[in-house]
């Protein structure tokens, strides 16, 4: 930025003599109160990482009490305080998404129900059509597609339908997650919140 000059939203240099008071005033404050959440974001993920590896670092020393070896980070574990009243839950979610088997699987359980539902309603096609519905970002919903795996039909096309989805799921990644919870009067434990807008 060149001296005795601000960028405005568009790019360009605008001699800060043009520049209204207000827009000024507006202009410090936001960028004052910017530099403040950025400094506390960096602070939270250096204590996010310091968490994560000491929780690590904790199961890892439990295990070799027994003579375990535990392998890598992954794995849902909590552990809690002595009195119980505070609890550190660490979580792994793994990112899945679906190959081109699953479009022979929907094929599959399309055929299913056109045997089925012959002389019925559209309602359940309508309902198996929903599992396969793509959201916003072209994604499908992977909660749908595998409920449709719990349900105890015997026909041997869905059963192969079902192996087909199962055969189609493919572990994209995955995201650690840590939380630190407080027992309440009531028994019940409530996350410690760093979100502001929770708090």
């Amino acid at each position: 930025m060149l001296e005795g000059y601000m960028e405005n939203a568009q790019g360009h240099q605008v001699p800060v003599a043009q520049v209204q008071e207000i827009d000024m005033a507006r202009h410090e404050l936001v960028m004052e109160k910017v530099a403040k959440v950025q400094a506390m974001h960096e602070q939270l993920a250096r204590l996010k990482a310091e968490l994560m590896a000491d929780v690590g670092a904790f199961v890892t020393l439990s295990a070799e009490r027994y003579g375990a070896k535990v392998g890598g980070h992954k794995g849902n574990v909590t552990l809690l305080s002595y009195d119980g009243r505070y609890k550190i839950a660490r979580q792994v979610a793994e990112h899945i998404t679906f190959d081109e088997r699953l479009q022979a699987a929907k094929s599959l359980i399309d055929e299913c129900l056109r045997d089925w539902t012959k002389d019925s309603s559209s309602e359940i096609q309508a309902l198996i059509d929903q599992a396969f519905q793509v959201d916003k970002e072209g994604r499908i919903s992977t909660t749908r597609i595998l409920g449709l795996r719990r349900l105890d039909i015997t026909d041997e096309r869905w059963r192969t339908a079902m192996q087909a989805i199962g055969d189609s799921i493919q572990v994209t990644g995955s995201k650690s997650y840590v939380r630190v919870y407080k027992r309440q009067e009531s028994g019940a434990y409530t996350a410690i919140s760093l979100d502001m807008a929770s708090i």
